[in-house]
């Protein structure tokens, strides 16, 4: 009955339960689409469950619901009671609840249940928990624990999920994904068709959804000509649209030049009928206006069109994750993302590039790339290229920093020199989600750096000081190079010292040493290997 984890989802139920031990009560689960949320939080149910807790799990759509509670049943032999409309937990014995936030969210359901009902509240989707239902739900129940569980922890009105959210438990990326063989790589290609969007405005942080039906229906026609010309015919393709009736038009336009197109949207009777034939393989392209987002899975789908162009990138994800997923039936090898050249008047559209990209610098050198290229491209190999072209450009700012610094001759090691040296862009592109993140390093903190040879002056708040430390304690344990040796071969024009072993750099420090502390002539800093020949 129960379900072996993945390393990386044993990994995320340790993280999850270290959070609580260590006070922080709301924890956020983030896990690319169809690298099993679920299955990570049924194993964090059935331990609740075991402890002699009670577990609500809780979402905004029926169908996520109903979901939840067939996966745990067969994942781990629990049974749910369910408080949805009519349907009440009260007075039933199931230990789980799955809970729609809707009903969840009336005050004489919540009276009904009372404030100490559940030890722990899960929340699916948990991107949508910072609206005003979810939070008077969390804050009844306030005793509980709480997880969250989402594919990005991004949120499209730009409020930060550290208003409800404690801390960030684990985080598993699309590329890790990718390259540990969970979802299928990324192939984008641009389609070489301006479309603009400079007149659209923006509510709630996104475009505005009418406004984008209006600017996208003239382009129609040439993107459904540009579909002949990408050579879909026979691709499980989803098209995403802003509007129904663009989705519709757009089907009859796709159908006209002979492909097998559907349409499905929230007020579609036979939606499910749909659905079906397109996963049998009755149709090769379903269009929809922002329905299979969230809740809906095909493995067999190889191809995603996004042409309801938005700033967040949740929805992004979203959208693209549906067809990331591995698909032994078919074999599929790759999922093809087609994206437009959007004009607009901001870099605020989410582009192929911020799937993978950890910093903006990145995302933008990404686009340029594929733009460029005019093909499909995968987007690991063209995010590797990207990144070192940006590490190329900071190394030349970093140099001229470095130049300063040994002119003041500064003890300590800058943060920026560390975290250039050793590749680690999660670091040098870091900012604070949650409160305790944002606060200043503590003194504690303070000292450990500086007892490793860190500037803790540079490491700004408590956030990065703990992922600071982390990544030391992590180096140390591999035997990995010291800031100290960094700083010290660096100065003397040595390169990517970070990557070195610890007894590398000694060696090499030896030598140099053993000279009169001057460089021999046969160590070229520029171009020595660390084991070369002394």
């Amino acid at each position: 009955m129960d379900v072996e984890l993945r390393p990386y989802q044993r990994e995320a139920v340790e993280a999850i339960e270290r959070e609580w031990a260590l006070g922080r009560r709301r924890t956020l689960l983030v896990l690319p689409t169809g690298c099993g949320k679920t299955v990570v939080f049924n194993d964090i149910a059935r331990r609740e469950v075991e402890r002699g807790g009670r577990v609500l799990i809780l979402a905004h759509r029926g169908e996520l619901l109903e979901q939840a509670a067939d996966k745990l049943r067969r994942a781990t032999g629990l049974a749910c009671s369910v408080e949805k409309a009519g349907d009440t937990s009260v007075g039933t014995f199931e230990r789980v609840t799955v809970g729609s936030v809707q009903t969840l969210m009336r005050e004489r359901r919540l009276e009904a249940l009372g404030p100490g009902r559940f030890t722990l509240i899960i929340v699916d989707e948990a991107h949508h928990a910072v609206s005003q239902m979810y939070r008077t739900v969390l804050d009844y129940f306030e005793g509980a624990k709480v997880l969250g569980v989402t594919a990005t922890a991004d949120r499209g009105d730009r409020r930060d999920l550290g208003e409800v959210f404690d801390s960030l438990a684990y985080e598993y990326t699309m590329p890790a994904a990718i390259r540990d063989g969970y979802l299928v790589p990324i192939e984008a290609q641009t389609i070489p068709l301006d479309i603009d969007l400079r007149g659209v405005s923006t509510r709630s942080g996104d475009y505005a959804l009418e406004e984008v039906g209006t600017a996208l229906d003239p382009y129609l026609p040439a993107i459904a000509d540009e579909f002949e010309g990408a050579g879909l015919r026979g691709m499980r393709t989803v098209v995403f649209l802003p509007l129904i009736k663009t989705s519709r038009k757009f089907r009859d336009l796709l159908a006209s030049r002979g492909f097998r197109a559907a349409e499905v949207n929230g007020q579609s009777d036979d939606r499910a009928d749909v659905l079906a034939d397109f996963a049998a393989g009755r149709y090769d392209v379903l269009c929809n206006s922002m329905l299979l987002t969230e809740g809906w899975d095909c493995p067999s789908v190889d191809c995603i069109v996004v042409l309801r162009p938005t700033k967040v990138r949740s929805l992004y994800c979203q959208m693209v994750g549906r067809g990331t997923r591995l698909s032994p039936e078919t074999g599929k090898k790759r999922l093809l993302l087609l994206d437009f050249l959007w004009m607009t008047d901001r870099h605020e559209l989410c582009r192929p590039a911020h799937l993978v990209a950890q910093s903006p610098d990145v995302a933008d050198r990404m686009t340029e790339i594929l733009e460029a290229k005019g093909c499909p491209e995968d987007l690991g190999e063209v995010e590797r290229q990207a990144s070192e072209d940006v590490v190329a450009q900071r190394e030349e700012s970093l140099a001229k920093e470095l130049a300063e610094q040994r002119r003041k001759k500064r003890r300590l090691v800058d943060p920026l020199q560390f975290e250039m040296s050793i590749g680690a862009e999660d670091l040098s592109g870091y900012a604070p989600s949650f409160p305790w993140e944002a606060a200043p390093a503590s003194g504690k903190q303070v000292k450990a750096l500086e007892g490793y040879g860190i500037d803790a002056g540079d490491a700004t708040c408590a956030g990065k000081a703990s992922l600071l430390l982390d990544r030391l304690a992590k180096r140390r344990e591999a035997g990995l190079s010291t800031p100290k040796q960094i700083r010290f071969l660096e100065s003397r024009g040595f390169r990517k010292v970070g990557t070195w072993t610890l007894d590398q750099a000694s060696r090499a420090i030896s030598r140099i040493s053993a000279n009169s502390w001057r460089t021999p002539a046969a160590m070229d800093p520029a171009t020595y290997v660390p084991g070369d020949p002394l």
